[in-house]
This record gives C-alpha cells, sequence and structure tokens, in this order.
C-alpha cells in the first residue's frame, strides 16, 4: 500500500461526464465510425446504435448496483472483485486494461489521421510517428500534471466539436425539408444476419461510458455522482450516434461514393451541402476530439493500473501516486508508453494509420465485453450477499446478459473477412496470459488474498458508514 493517494474530493458531476464522454467520443463516432457501421448494416445502421444503447443500459444498471454502495480508484476492477471474488475482479482489471488502451491507441490514430489532413490543406506533410509523439507527450503531460485539468479540458474540446456536428446534421436535414427517410424505417428489409457485428461496432462507439467509477477515489459525492455519470454519458452518447447516423444516410444517400467507402464523411457532407467553410472546423474539432479520447483511456486505464498495483498484482511502482501531483504517475506513463509503441510498430511495418485506428478499436470491444459481463454476473451475487436482491435486478441481469450475447456472437458468425478473423484469437491469447498470471499471483503469495479482502472490505465499510449517518 502507497501512504500517498490520490486528490479527494477533486471531481465534480460535470468533470466526472466529461471524463466519460470525452472516452466514448461522439466525434470519432461521427469522424470515421459510421462508415464502418454502414458497411455492416446499411440503411439500417441506426437500429445497431439503438440496440447497443439499451443493451449497455442495462448493463449499466448492474453496473450501478455497485456504484451507488461504494467506490474506489479502478472501481470496476474492484466491483468484479466484490462480487465474483479477487481472481474474477483481477481477471476483469486485466480485460479493462486491454480495452482502455486499444482505444487510447484508437485516439492516437485517429488524431493523426485529421491533424494530417489538417495539415495537408496547407501543404505540410508530417509522418505518422511524429504525430502519434505529440498526441501521446500531450496527453501524458495533462495527465500527469491535473486529472482537473484534464477533465475540464476534453469538456471543453469534445463539446465544441459535438456542437459543430450537430449544426451540420440541422443543415443536412434542414434541405430535406425535414422530411422522413422511410427507408432506413423498412425494419422487414433488417439484415439480422449482418446485426450481431454491427453491435460490435456499437459497442466500440459506446465503451467508455463506465469510466467514471474508475474515478473513486477522486470524486465528489462519488455514490451520487459516478451512477449519475455512468448513465447520463450513456443516454447522452446512444441517442447522439442514432441522430447523426440517421442524418449522415440521409446525406449522402444518391452520392457518387457509397458511405462506407468515405474517409472523412463529415467533409463530404459540408461540401455537398455548400458550406466548405466547416471543413477545416470539422478535421479540427475531430483532431482535438481524438486527443480527448486518449487523454481520457490514459486517465481511465492508469487508475485500474493503479488500483492493482495497489493490490500486489503488478510492480509495487504501479501503486505510487505523484507527491505533489496526486496523480498514479507511473501507471499512466506505463499507459503512454504503450500508447505510443504499439501503433508505432504497427506503421513501421507498413500499415495504414486507417488500419491500425480500425484494428486497435475493434480489439478494444473484446476486453470491454468481458468486463461488462463479469460486472453483470456480479451484481446479483454482491445484492444477495447484501440481502438486497430483488426479482427486478435479476430480469435486468437476465436481459443484459441476453443482451450481450448478440455482440459476442456476431464478432464470430458470420465469420468476418481477416484480419478481423484473427482478433478475436489475439485477445484470447492475451487474456490466458493475464489468467495464468492472476493464478500463479495469488498461488505464489496466499497471504495476498487477505491484505486485498480486507482493502475491499475496508472500502465498503466506510461508505456504509457515511450512509447510515446520512
Amino acid at each position: 500500500m502507497t501512504s500517498i493517494g490520490l486528490k479527494k474530493n477533486c471531481l465534480s458531476f460535470t468533470e466526472l461526464l466529461a471524463q466519460a464522454v470525452a472516452l466514448i467520443s461522439p466525434t470519432m463516432t461521427a469522424a470515421l465510425i459510421v462508415p464502418v457501421m454502414y458497411g455492416n448494416t446499411g440503411d439500417y445502421s441506426w437500429v445497431s446504435y439503438a440496440v447497443g444503447t439499451v443493451m449497455l443500459l442495462f448493463v449499466a444498471f448492474n453496473l450501478n448496483q455497485f456504484a451507488k454502495r461504494s467506490t474506489s480508484s479502478g472501481s470496476m476492477y474492484a466491483y468484479i472483485a466484490r462480487g465474483l471474488g479477487l481472481r474474477a475482479g483481477a481477471i476483469g482489471g486485466w480485460a479493462l486494461i486491454w480495452s482502455y488502451l486499444g482505444i487510447a491507441m484508437a485516439g492516437v490514430t485517429g488524431f493523426t489521421v485529421f491533424a494530417g489532413k489538417l495539415l495537408d490543406m496547407i501543404g505540410i506533410n508530417a509522418p505518422p510517428i511524429l504525430l502519434f509523439a505529440i498526441c501521446v507527450l500531450a496527453a501524458w503531460g495533462c495527465a500527469w500534471k491535473n486529472v482537473r485539468l484534464s477533465a475540464l479540458l476534453m469538456l471543453v474540446l469534445e463539446g465544441l466539436s459535438m456542437t459543430l456536428i450537430i449544426a451540420l446534421c440541422f443543415i443536412v436535414l434542414g434541405n430535406h425539408h425535414f422530411a422522413v427517410d422511410t427507408a432506413q424505417f423498412e425494419l422487414n428489409k433488417l439484415p439480422l444476419g449482418s446485426l450481431g457485428l454491427g453491435v460490435v461496432v456499437a459497442i466500440f462507439s459506446l465503451v467508455g461510458f463506465e469510466c467514471a467509477t474508475a474515478f473513486g477515489d477522486e470524486a465528489k459525492d462519488p455514490l451520487k455522482t459516478i451512477p449519475r455519470a455512468v448513465t447520463v454519458s450513456l443516454i447522452i452518447a446512444g441517442v447522439f450516434f442514432v441522430f447523426v447516423t440517421y442524418t449522415m444516410v440521409l446525406g449522402v444517400r444518391g452520392y457518387s461514393t457509397t458511405l462506407d467507402k468515405l474517409d472523412a464523411p463529415l467533409n463530404t457532407l459540408s461540401m455537398i451541402y455548400h458550406v466548405p467553410a466547416f471543413a477545416a472546423p470539422l478535421s479540427l474539432g475531430a483532431m482535438v476530439s481524438f486527443f480527448a479520447l486518449c487523454l481520457s483511456c490514459i486517465n481511465a486505464g492508469g487508475r485500474v493500473i493503479y488500483a492493482m498495483g495497489r493490490h500486489g498484482i503488478f510492480h509495487e511502482s504501479t501503486a505510487k501516486a505523484h507527491a505533489t501531483n496526486e496523480t498514479p504517475h507511473i501507471a499512466v506513463t506505463v499507459m503512454s508508453g504503450l500508447a505510443f509503441l504499439v501503433p508505432t510498430a504497427l506503421t513501421l511495418g507498413h500499415a495504414a494509420t486507417l488500419d491500425v485506428f480500425n484494428w486497435v478499436g475493434t480489439m478494444a470491444a473484446f476486453g470491454f465485453m468481458v468486463a461488462y459481463f463479469l460486472v453483470t454476473v456480479a451484481a446479483p451475487v454482491y445484492l444477495k450477499s447484501l440481502g438486497e436482491l430483488k426479482a427486478p435486478s435479476l430480469f435486468m441481469t437476465g436481459a443484459a446478459l441476453l443482451l450481450l450475447c448478440i455482440p459476442a456472437v456476431g464478432s464470430v458468425w458470420p465469420l468476418p473477412p481477416a484480419p478481423v478473423l484473427y482478433f478475436p484469437y489475439i485477445f484470447l491469447v492475451y487474456m490466458a496470459i493475464g489468467v495464468i498470471w492472476v493464478l500463479t499471483h495469488y498461488g505464489r503469495k496466499p497471504a495476498a488474498s487477505e491484505v486485498v479482502r480486507k482493502d475491499l472490505d475496508y472500502t465498503h465499510a466506510q461508505f456504509k458508514a457515511v450512509g447510515s449517518e446520512t
């Protein structure tokens, strides 16, 4: 354990919401993911986002059974441990690190794509690895220095970008006299065979709503603000995705290039609807949004590493907090280093930046599915241990698990083309390494279990005592 902790009571509900919205990164989906979604489900892309949002609202309900009763840094890892045991918790934390790292790399590569477009406009050709370095170093500096500064910066950047995208959408709808696009509502033609993969893509877009739970030590009034941030961020993002996807599909209908072939659909819409002045601000908004995404993932992933380091699962140095800044500086440095090195290695292997973006983002979704499944199963076990398990909670758990089967099956069947075909197996190798590490750790250090259990019980008892006083 470390005597220097993270800064207490420094993140308000708004700042927690900013962390979650920045990690979801609605701009990322509008800028680069909607074309991928359209390639899977065509005119019914908005349906996949609607199904994905509903599915994750059920997951959020189960997650919040923990969040409204206790919290700490890296809470989702701790929640799984409290419900299903220390080994399951560590495995869930291992999956979360994979996910936050993958989405951080998506932020780095997305930043590079749009920074490159902006530089092209003024005749500058910058190498991708240089842009990787700029993005990661800036994000690392913010995460190392001040989590509250990070949150406020992300709130402003993502808010401005979303406002600009919504304005463009209303221009598109206005040009169509706000008429309903009936082709997108012929649900009898819904391609059910591709809906599962569509929901996988939706998860790629929506993951991050849970990241507020990673800031349990730093949140103000955490038992209220964290559950609210989890739910509100998911609703904001889901509604935004359904609206923007519907509008983009309508907006490019009849255009010479189909939506799935566009690498900058927002810029294309600004050209089609005669607002070319939007092109540069949209690219700038996308660039800074991807930076915010990278920063949010480094913050959230660093806190999971920090929490697991405090429990001895990782090297003790990862459990250190900076003496002045009160941030998990070693853990965020590890996240930042990996977020730079992996895209750099793939680029040196002649992979295109946009391909790397798609690869790391898709693989990150697998880790989130594991963590969401574990926390959903853990919720009723936890409630039963408290004597508070009721029928509605069991229904919400069952519904969440049933809906999670859609992307789980859709990611492997029908068989996707290479290299996506191999992604589940790469993830399984990573998880196998984690399972072996966790099991051998507790096998080598049987006394560690009691230390971790006491720490979790102490945290839970603190909030229980507070609740009994209010």
